[in-house]
């Protein structure tokens, strides 16, 4: 395997299986992990106890990926053109502070970086974007079910109803940022 320079980005925006699917369609993403981080609890946090929503943890996807094919800031406008980034702590019929938009940055630069893009999408929206940005504390791995969701339920009913029409979405607006098209 060749040395690659390889970045980090943790998004949250919604439920993590939408983000996770969404990403893993993109050029230079080498690797996805569904996760929690942002949180207050003490310990390593599980799904029940981050659903219920005094965790204070966001469901985030972990993104490792190649800058030579993809920069962080197109990754940053494929996430935020994928969810609803005005709306606080909900995405569709997903209701708490652990579906909140948010973007940790691992350091300065990606900072500097994700304010700019907000910047520039804020005509983009009719509301305003209320994303968080915050230096990424402790992440901890969602359980392994929730790796690769989409991949392995396609025909579940929230995978159908929600994640497939973002797929579509994304199929539609960042062609060529996908796997498999050539720029």
């Amino acid at each position: 395997m060749e040395n690659k320079n390889l970045e980090t980005a943790t998004l949250g925006g919604g439920c993590f299986w939408c983000i996770e699917a969404v990403l893993q369609e993109l050029k230079g993403i080498e690797k996805l992990v569904s996760g929690y981080t942002g949180g207050t609890a003490p310990g390593k946090p599980t799904y029940k106890e981050v659903c219920s929503g005094l965790t204070g943890h966001a469901e985030v996807v972990q993104v490792t990926f190649d800058p030579s094919v993809i920069s962080y800031q197109d990754l940053l406008i494929v996430f935020m053109t994928s969810h609803d980034p005005t709306s606080l702590n909900r995405q569709g019929g997903d209701v708490g502070t652990q579906y909140r938009s948010v973007i940790y940055y691992h350091n300065d630069t990606q900072k500097t970086v994700a304010e700019t893009v907000i910047k520039e999408l804020v005509s983009y929206f009719e509301d305003p974007i209320v994303t968080e940005l915050s230096a990424l504390p402790v992440f901890y791995d969602a359980e392994d079910y929730h790796q690769d969701y989409y991949r392995n339920n396609t025909s579940q009913g929230y995978c159908s109803a929600v994640i497939t029409p973002k797929l579509a979405k994304l199929r539609k607006m960042h062609t060529d940022k996908l796997k498999g098209v050539s720029a």
